[in-house]
C-alpha cells in the first residue's frame, strides 16, 4: 500500500556526525532515521576517518574495485579524501543494511554517481567540500546531497542571472543584504542536491527551477508550486556551523520495507546470477 509521501510525514532528519568507523558510533540513530523517516544523512571530515583508513590491513578488499584508482591518485590530498569518503559510503550503507562494509561493492553511474551494486533499493549519495564528507542514504526513492562551507562568499549581484528564477530574485530583492548572502548560499546548495538527486548535476540550468525561500518548496521559474509532496527538502548547520548540507529526497510513494537488513533488501536478480555464477565455476 502507499504511505504518505515525504512532506506530508516527518521533516527530514538532521545529518548525523560520525567521527570515525570505530565502535561506539551513532550508526543505530543513521539506521533509526533511515527505518522512521526514509532517509538518513552522515557527516564527518576526512581527517576524522584518515588514521583508521591507513592503519586497516583490511583497506584493499574494503575499496575493491576502487583500490586501483586510489594507488594512481599522486595528490596525497585527494588520495586520502578519496579513501576516506569511499569508506564512509561503505560504512554508511553497512550501517542500515547491517552487514560488513566489505561485502558490498561500490559503484558508479554515468557522470560518477555512486551506488550500491545489488541493493537498489536504498539510493546513495555523497558530497565533499574542503575537509568534509556527506553522505546520503535513502529507501523511498532518489537522494541528493550537497555541502558548502558557511563563509563562503556569493554575490547576488553576479550570480542572480545564473542561478535565481524571476521569482527568486524577486524574493531576494525584499530581503536585507546580509541575509540576501545567506540565502542565496542554501539556494545553491538546495538546487545541487535536487540535481543530485535527479542525477543531471549541472546539465540542469539552475534558473529552469526554484525554491520558495521562505516555503522551501520546490517551484517553477514562475514561482508556481511544481511538487505534489512528492519531494521533501531541508538545509541544516553541521559541525559547529562550519558548513551548510542540504539534502533532496524523492518519495516514490510506494511501500518501501522498512527492514534494511541484507536478506530482505538483497536484490533478487543479483542473487540469481550470483547463484549461476557459483553453480557454473
Amino acid at each position: 500500500m502507499p504511505h504518505p509521501p515525504a512532506a506530508d510525514r516527518k521533516t527530514l532528519p538532521p545529518p548525523v556526525h560520525v567521527p570515525g568507523p570505530g565502535p561506539g558510533r551513532p550508526w543505530q540513530t543513521v539506521r533509526t532515521h533511515l527505518e522512521r523517516d526514509g532517509s538518513a544523512t552522515v557527516v564527518a571530515t576526512w581527517g576524522e576517518w584518515l588514521t583508521a583508513a591507513l592503519a586497516d590491513a583490511g583497506l584493499r578488499p574494503l575499496l575493491g574495485r576502487d583500490w586501483q584508482r586510489y594507488r594512481r591518485t599522486g595528490d596525497a590530498a585527494a588520495r586520502y579524501r578519496f579513501i576516506t569518503s569511499r569508506m564512509i559510503v561503505k560504512y554508511t550503507a553497512a550501517a542500515v543494511l547491517r552487514t560488513d562494509p566489505t561485502v558490498l561493492d561500490l559503484a558508479y553511474k554515468i557522470g560518477g554517481r555512486p551506488f550500491i551494486r545489488g541493493f537498489d533499493q536504498i539510493d546513495v549519495s555523497l558530497s565533499h567540500t574542503d575537509d568534509l564528507i556527506a553522505v546520503g542514504v535513502s529507501r523511498t526513492g532518489r537522494i541528493g546531497v550537497d555541502a558548502e562551507p558557511t563563509g563562503r562568499t556569493m554575490s547576488f549581484e553576479l550570480l542572480q542571472g545564473h542561478m535565481c528564477t524571476p521569482a527568486e530574485r524577486a524574493e531576494l530583492e525584499r530581503m536585507p543584504r546580509n541575509r540576501q548572502d545567506s540565502e542565496l548560499l542554501r539556494l545553491w546548495t538546495l538546487k545541487e542536491a535536487y540535481t543530485k538527486a535527479l542525477g543531471q548535476g549541472m546539465r540542469l540550468g539552475f534558473t529552469e527551477f526554484g525554491f520558495g525561500l521562505e516555503s522551501g518548496a520546490l517551484t517553477a521559474p514562475d514561482g508556481s508550486p511544481a511538487s505534489r509532496g512528492e519531494w521533501a527538502f531541508a538545509t541544516h548547520p553541521v559541525l559547529g556551523g562550519r558548513y551548510l548540507v542540504s539534502t533532496a529526497r524523492h518519495d516514490t510513494g510506494l511501500d518501501t520495507a522498512r527492514d534494511t537488513t541484507v536478506h530482505t533488501m538483497l536484490d533478487q536478480g543479483f542473487t540469481d546470477a550470483v547463484e549461476e555464477g557459483l553453480a557454473a565455476s
